[in-house]
């Protein structure tokens, strides 16, 4: 089959609905829904964006990457606790990483927003995308949970976690 070919394939697959994309994927049943536009007045523009429109913030760009200090990594819809601060590593990529999620936090679905397929992975509560998940990371887990620091919100620890959203 050539390129051409292969790409009219998969775009087919996509516009009958047998590939899914995105949040989509998920199949938009959690715990805790709400309409998008309850969700802009509570979100920031940008993690609007990607937690309910899977965007991608740029490398480099989010303060959480760096962050060192001990603590828990919160969704920032809905204040769900994802990661410990104990699993977090710098991989590099200009985004925060962690090499494993907290018990149940995260669900995994399949996008092919970039036509080859990546593991996604969203908030188990609220749905909302967080990143991509791939295996080039440290052990014990050989995983990297890559986040976009737009879609978290950092708690030191000693701090009271804030109350999940409903």
């Amino acid at each position: 089959m050539n390129r051409r070919n292969w790409i009219f394939r998969i775009s087919g697959l996509l516009a009958a609905g047998a590939l899914p994309l995105g949040g989509q994927a998920a199949g938009g049943k959690f715990p805790l829904s709400k309409p998008p536009q309850e969700w802009r007045k509570l979100l920031p523009a940008d993690a609007f964006h990607v937690l309910f429109e899977d965007g991608t913030e740029r490398a480099g760009s989010s303060p959480l990457d760096a962050e060192k200090r001990a603590g828990t990594f919160v969704c920032a819809a809905c204040f769900q606790p994802l990661f410990a601060s104990e699993q977090k590593y710098d991989s590099g990529t200009g985004w925060p990483s962690f090499w494993q999620p907290l018990a149940g936090a995260i669900a995994t679905s399949t996008d092919f927003k970039l036509i080859y397929p990546r593991t996604e992975y969203h908030c188990t509560r609220c749905g909302g995308h967080q990143g991509h998940v791939f295996n080039d990371g440290p052990q014990p887990t050989g995983k990297r949970y890559c986040n976009n620091g737009v879609a978290l919100r950092f708690v030191v620890r000693g701090e009271k976690l804030p109350e999940l959203r409903t």
